[in-house]
């Protein structure tokens, strides 16, 4: 612990909120930065909110010298794969020029610690259809993978021109929900697949398409690597205390090192809800791998981190229970 202040950029969003509740928990100073746009500021359970965005050298700037910050948490981005592809360049105006100016006010400030969210679009398709390791070729095939890819070079090249120090950590698919319920994931018209069929699950939605039956994989369906994403925020917290004891820039995949199918997700969420679902199959889309799983022996060997929610049974429930607390919201 240090006097220092966090600075989380996307800390409303998804993924960052599960981290800021793990940071406030154990004590850490907080601000978060978020423009709202997708994520919801009741999300954020500790610590201070400014609403800006973090391509705004001057609010930035303002923000980490008023409030003594040595680490940034980067989760602020657009994530949504389809629309990267429609338009690239909202991509990389958000994912990438306005990370290359948090860069630049980071390097102003002497801030310590970076810990970058990444994701496995990086990958593209491995040619080998092995688990990725850090060292499996990047070859993006969609401009959300590549807005990523290049941050990482910024991030990579940074290191070597100053003193600041990193932790990329590469997501896989990331689900589930707080399991005490206080948070979840509230994006609106979302696309991944536990959060659509958790949807579905409570009626919000009537139907979930399966793209792809025909995959090399038992099932026929595309086979996954998910994360429950309180597993993910603690291996921000452990990214955290390894660059805080002097740890030196990494790279690492997040995810559990074995996957799931679609229909082993589908059929775990009828079971959790004790009926059917409605399925409607429709053929494969462009661009997805038949399978994309995570090689974790880096993160295990780098960090002290250790998963509590690696179950696809508990990651599914974690899902449903904070749909039906949304409806039971949006009815009061």
């Amino acid at each position: 612990m240090t006097n220092k202040t966090i600075l989380v950029t996307g800390g409303a969003g998804y993924i960052g909120s599960h981290t800021v509740k793990q940071l406030g928990q154990r004590g850490e100073k907080i601000i978060v930065l978020d423009d709202l746009s997708t994520g919801f500021e009741e999300s954020v359970l500790f610590g201070e909110v400014v609403q800006g965005k973090t391509g705004d050298t001057e609010l930035v700037d303002r923000v980490l010298a008023d409030n003594n910050v040595d680490t940034v948490l980067h989760f602020a981005a657009h994530t949504v794969v389809p629309e990267s592809v429609e338009n690239p360049l909202k991509y990389y105006g958000n994912n990438t020029s306005s990370t290359r100016s948090l860069l630049e006010c980071c390097q102003r400030n002497n801030v310590s610690h970076f810990i970058f969210s990444s994701t496995a679009a990086t990958y593209g398709i491995p040619s080998d259809g092995k688990p990725c390791t850090e060292e499996t070729p990047t070859a993006p095939i969609n401009p959300y993978g590549m807005s990523k890819l290049m941050s990482e070079y910024m991030l990579e090249d940074l290191d070597k021109a100053c003193d600041m120090r990193h932790v990329i950590l590469r997501y896989f698919n990331v689900a589930g929900c707080d399991p005490e319920g206080q948070i979840g994931q509230s994006t609106k018209n979302a696309t991944l697949l536990i959060k659509v069929a958790a949807e579905v699950a409570v009626g919000k939605r009537p139907e979930i398409y399966v793209y792809g039956t025909d995959y090399p994989t038992a099932d026929g369906t595309g086979v996954r690597d998910y994360i429950h994403v309180s597993d993910l925020a603690s291996a921000h917290i452990e990214a955290l205390d390894y660059l805080r004891n002097g740890g030196e820039s990494t790279r690492l995949n997040c995810g559990y090192g074995h996957g799931y199918s679609v229909r082993e997700v589908l059929d775990m969420v009828q079971k959790v809800i004790g009926g059917p679902i409605k399925i409607v199959e429709h053929p494969r889309r462009a661009g997805d791998p038949p399978e994309l799983i995570a090689n974790v022996d880096k993160i295990h060997q780098t960090l002290q981190w250790t998963p509590q929610y690696d179950d696809l049974e508990t990651i599914v429930r974690t899902a449903i229970d904070w749909e039906k607390r949304l409806l039971q919201q949006s009815a009061a």
